[in-house]
């Protein structure tokens, strides 16, 4: 169960993260949209699960490991964006969601 604090700072982590992406998503997947749908807090709010998904759904492995290459990157930024917020920034891992694949799977199932 996640506290009032946790839900807050997932939301504005997920928030400014979206900012991010869209402004350099083309630098680390040409051609691909990025898009955060869920953030994920620690309790002691020191480490953050991030889960992305990418449209078109082509070669999602090879864009993820390119973001965790970056993730440095993206916290530094993610850090000057809330640096009058939040005192210490969470480390950072990305996942891919894949709840829009599954949904479509199961419509597809129903379908037939």
């Amino acid at each position: 169960m996640e506290s009032t604090r946790q839900k807050k700072v997932s939301r504005l982590i997920q928030k400014e993260l979206a900012e991010i992406f869209l402004k350099k998503g083309n630098e680390l997947a040409p051609g691909k949209l990025i898009s955060i749908t869920k953030a994920r807090i620690s309790p002691d709010l020191s480490y953050a699960k991030i889960y992305i998904s990418v449209f078109p759904t082509v070669n999602q492995d090879q864009i993820l490991h390119s973001i965790q290459e970056h993730s440095s990157k993206i916290r530094f930024e993610l850090g000057h964006k809330v640096r009058t917020q939040l005192r210490i920034v969470p480390e950072i891992q990305f996942f891919i969601d894949d709840s829009l694949d599954y949904i479509d799977k199961i419509d597809k199932l129903l379908k037939t």
